[in-house]
Order: C-alpha cells, then structure tokens, then sequence
C-alpha cells in the first residue's frame, strides 16, 4: 500500500478500536497502527514442496471426485452436503467466530461438536487457526498478516501455504495473548489429538458411513464425500482470504480491502460480508443483515435459543449507520 492508503487504513482502524471498546470485545482483533513493515529487501520466499505435492495430489483427486459425481446415490450426495455443512461450521461457527473473535459463548457440549466438526474441516487445529486468525487482523494487509492480499489473489488463496511464514507472522504470532484458548479444555484436548481426528473425521467417516449404511462403493465415498467435499470446502475458506479482499463494495469502511462478496457468503456459509466484518470483527453475525445468506448466523441463533450458547455480541444500527456515513463508500448496502 502507499503511504497515503496506509495512514487511512490506519484512521480506520482506530475508530473500529474505539467501536470494540464499547463492546468489552478482545482487542487482539484489533488492527495495530503501531506496527510497521521493515524497510529493505523482502527475506526470499521459500517453497514447501510437501504442500506444493499434497495440494496438488488433493486437487487431483478432487477432480476425479467430480467425474465420480453421476455415479453417487442422492443419499450419497445429501450425505455429502451434510459433512460439508459440518465441517463448514466447525470453521465458521467454531474457529472463527467462537474461538478467534469470541463473539458468543457456548456450552461444553456445543464446544466439542464444532472441535469435531473442526477436525473434519481439517484446515489446522482450532488453536493455530485462530492464533493465525488473529494476527490476520491485528495486522491485516502487511508482512505480517499470514494471507496478504496486496501479494495478489493466488497468494491470499492458496499460495500462502506454499511458502514458509514471514518472519513477521511467526513474531507477531508467539506475543499474542492467546490465554484463553490455552484454558478451554476442549481447544487443547483438540489439539493434543488432531491428527487422528482428522484421519477420522475429515476421511474415514465421510467415506465409510455411505458405504456401510447404503452400499455405496469405497471409491465413490472416498472421493466425493471425502476428497471432494474436503477441497470445495478448503477453497470456500479461501475465497474469503482472497476474492473478498479484492472484489465487492465497501459500505463501512472504504480505506481497508475487504469487501462484501455475496457469493464468497454463500460458498462460506456466511462468511462473505467481510467489509463489514473487519469493520466490527467482535459482531457474531459478521454482517449487519443476520441470517440473510448466512446460515452460520442462522446455527448460532438456533443454539441459543436451545440454550448451548448465550451473548451473542453485536453491533447496535445507530453505531453502523454512523459508521457508514464516515468512512464507508456510499454503497449502503452488502453484496
């Protein structure tokens, strides 16, 4: 960014900051204006061939996954649906708005079912994830922001786990405060198992349920319910690290670069308001129309009126009206 674009983006953090205040919100989803980019040379990028080779052997098997979708059975295909609703709130309900952002509060048992759906996503334990999460928005759109997306669109969706971390991520990572993820029980049990949760939840369940309940065959359940529903659902995530970074209108904040992307929100079960979003990250709806194109809104809605979850934290209409007028683009509305 140039330095103008950057002191604006800077302004407009500050102001979110002095919104999240009145909310009694975390501030370490807050962006920091203190922080800058080290002048010089930027330190070589290092390839990680293992990540390179794994996602181009899952992208692979995706596509044939794809060419094994005729041969699916619909309970096959609505079992497929099913674990991808899943796995997706295990990141959207659980990961990101729970754990990184604590925007509600859930009950043990609500916990353990999005940590397993969390492992079934398996896009990296829920205590990496929201470290990760975190320094994303503490210091979005710079070197130390693990998805940059001034770096470009292939970047911010896939390239980045092609690559060796900055050296500013990993720092501004480890002096996190992340003690309350460090508490929760259900995090740490997580993470101390995470590979076999994954193993079992993200693979063998999505692949044997249809063939030992309904005959399917093994292949057609490890490919379509497993491996394909697996990408789709890795690229929805990412597609709000990238497309929502570049393309949409922002209503709330024009001098930072996420964007409210209404068919990031539909792919990511909500997670598409993102202007919005990084404009109040402490709102457990993540955009101000509640459960309009957002059935993670819609889950959590649901599970405090069954009473596994409780205070929600939102965002009052006069302070986003407010907020609109002062630095949003006069788009008024999302999507």
């Amino acid at each position: 960014m140039t330095e103008t674009e950057t002191r604006n983006h800077h302004d407009g953090k500050q102001q979110i900051g002095g919104a999240m205040a009145e909310t009694s919100s975390t501030v370490e989803d807050v962006f920091d204006d203190t922080y800058s980019e080290k002048e010089g040379p930027k330190p070589p990028r290092m390839l990680v061939w293992r990540n390179i080779i794994l996602m181009c052997l899952l992208h692979s098997s995706a596509l044939y996954g794809f060419v094994l979708l005729p041969l699916a059975s619909v309970s096959t295909l609505a079992w497929t649906a099913v674990c991808y609703l899943i796995s997706a709130l295990g990141v959207t309900a659980g990961a990101h708005r729970l754990w990184s952002h604590r925007s509600y509060k859930a009950s043990f048992p609500l916990r353990v079912f999005l940590a397993l759906a969390n492992s079934m996503a398996f896009q990296n334990d829920i205590y990496e994830w929201a470290r990760d999460h975190r320094v994303h928005h503490k210091y979005s759109e710079t070197d130390a922001d693990p998805h940059n997306a001034t770096r470009g669109f292939f970047f911010a969706h896939i390239g980045w786990l092609m690559v060796r971390k900055h050296p500013d991520v990993i720092e501004k990572g480890k002096k996190l405060e992340l003690s309350d993820l460090k508490a929760d029980t259900v995090v740490m049990f997580q993470r101390r198992h995470y590979k076999l949760s994954v193993v079992i939840l993200c693979f063998f369940v999505p692949t044997f349920v249809p063939w030992y309940f309904w005959g399917e065959s093994l292949a057609v359940g490890y490919f379509v319910p497993g491996l394909l529903r697996y990408a789709v659902m890795l690229n929805a995530t990412w597609l709000v690290n990238s497309a929502a970074h570049i393309w949409g209108n922002r209503p709330y904040d024009q001098t930072i670069n996420p964007r409210e992307n209404r068919l990031v929100a539909l792919s990511a079960i909500g997670e598409g308001f993102h202007n919005y979003h990084h404009t109040f990250p402490f709102d457990y709806a993540t955009s101000e129309f509640g459960c309009k194109l957002n059935l993670t809104t819609a889950f959590i809605d649901t599970m405090c009126f069954m009473g596994l979850a409780k205070d929600p934290k939102r965002v009052s209409k006069e302070i986003i009206v407010a907020r609109m007028k002062r630095t949003g683009d006069g788009s008024n509305k999302s999507g």
